[in-house]
């Protein structure tokens, strides 16, 4: 039986769950396939540290990448490093040497994916990169494929596990953004410095993967507009939920009539639409076709077997690629045109605003005036609580454009009576039908 030659960049999390998978599951893919899946060589940066490791016995452990690209045997190199130096002149190396390349690399794939997939064709390879985006859904090639047939009006999901496992625990249990916080990074689902999840870049680099295939779109994360959770409050999680929503930090893509645009935001979303349900760390990307309506792919966003299983479903379909000699062809993220994006200022939504103000007669009607003064209805006011001199309001806005919002915040900040604008997050309405 023919073997094709796997070699794996990087052996942590990721890493040794690609290693565990091949190990427990070899028969049946080599049933699949007609030939034997194996792990060759494994790139790591101290080889030593590795040498007892039940996984990789029989492997050649190498801290050269050189040595790698020196073995004309090797079919298919597995990037699980992270990261985007030198991730990325590993995966363009290794193309050029007219290997395929299978990557879970969401920072890399985001900044370049489409100059990585023209550089595969060029050279009759595969690159495939589904584990980089929701760990272990199956989201990329259903977008490509499955739903080919369709225009996809709307990307909607909860990709970062880090602030979704933050969010419903200040949901569920009641305890502070700081708090929440702390318990993710002591479960692992944070890291020490969580810039990268609590702030938004993490999904915003997802969104621009998925949006380049759902859209058919050069995208790159430079063109996703990003605002984080780090303001949301117990406070706001609290009123969210008293109104029947759960606050998410959502990824979304919409389609307009003359362009595309895309945002990462927290959003008040209904207790009544199907993220809301979202627990955890767990991920959900709603996709909203022209044909066939939604569809929601839910699963693990992360995690040693979730995603190597991602990873795996790449190098089984490279292995067949490479079987039937069809490697090269087929492939995602190969659109090189730039659509129209369509500002995000104009995109309307309704929005909660949570306001600290002086407790005396006539407060109401200034700020009622300022948000008329910038066209914006008001849905819903509630005074929320009191304290010494001071007042909470809540207030809900009809649906008004992002720009006129900002606007209005500016007003209100120098009202007389205003002692603080709290925090501000949209709202999504549940309009299915």
């Amino acid at each position: 039986m023919k073997t094709i030659n796997i070699a794996l960049l990087g052996f942590g999390t990721v890493g040794s769950g690609v290693a565990e998978t091949i190990k427990r599951n070899s028969q049946m893919m080599a049933e699949q396939l007609g030939c034997q899946l194996k792990i060759t060589y494994v790139l790591v940066r101290h080889p030593d540290k590795y040498k007892n490791v039940p996984l990789l016995e029989g492997v050649h452990l190498t801290s050269s990448f050189e040595e790698i690209m020196a073995d004309p045997d090797i079919g298919i190199v597995v990037e699980v490093m992270g990261g985007i130096h030198p991730a990325k002149e590993y995966i363009f190396e290794a193309l050029n040497h007219k290997m395929s390349v299978v990557s879970a690399n969401k920072d890399v794939v985001a900044l370049f994916g489409p100059e990585i997939m023209h550089t595969a064709m060029e050279n009759h390879v595969n690159f495939s990169c589904e584990a980089s985006v929701g760990g272990g859904i199956p989201i990329l090639r259903p977008l490509h494929d499955s739903l080919a047939a369709n225009e996809i009006e709307s990307i909607v999901g909860i990709v970062n596990g880090t602030t979704n496992f933050i969010l419903s625990s200040m949901d569920e249990e009641g305890v502070s953004y700081s708090d929440a916080l702390r318990v993710a990074q002591k479960k692992g689902f944070a890291e020490a410095d969580p810039t990268n999840d609590v702030c938004g870049y993490d999904a915003a680099r997802k969104l621009a993967i998925l949006a380049s295939i759902g859209f058919r779109a050069n995208v790159t994360f430079d063109d996703v507009l990003v605002e984080g959770i780090e303001k949301i409050s117990q406070k706001d999680v609290q009123y969210a939920s008293e109104m029947g929503y759960a606050i998410k930090l959502l990824a979304v893509g919409t389609r307009q009539d003359n362009g595309i645009a895309l945002n990462v935001y927290p959003a008040f979303v209904p207790r009544t639409h199907p993220l809301a349900s979202v627990k955890g760390s767990y991920n959900a990307i709603y996709v909203t076709g022209n044909i066939v309506d939604d569809v929601m792919f839910y699963g693990r966003g992360a995690g040693s077997l979730p995603t190597a299983s991602a990873v795996m479903a790449d190098v089984i379909s490279t292995a067949k690629h490479i079987m039937n000699g069809s490697t090269g062809t087929g492939m995602m993220l190969t659109e090189t045109k730039r659509i129209p994006f369509y500002s995000s200022l104009k995109l309307k939504n309704s929005y909660y605003f949570r306001l600290i103000v002086d407790d005396v007669t006539g407060v109401l009607s200034q700020i009622a005036s300022a948000y008329a003064d910038h066209d914006i209805s008001i849905k819903e006011v509630v005074q929320k609580s009191r304290f010494e001199d001071a007042a909470e309001l809540m207030i809900i806005t009809q649906d008004t454009p992002r720009e006129n919002i900002i606007q209005v915040e500016k007003a209100l900040q120098v009202l007389p009576c205003m002692r603080q604008v709290a925090n501000i997050v949209r709202v999504m309405n549940d309009d299915r039908e």
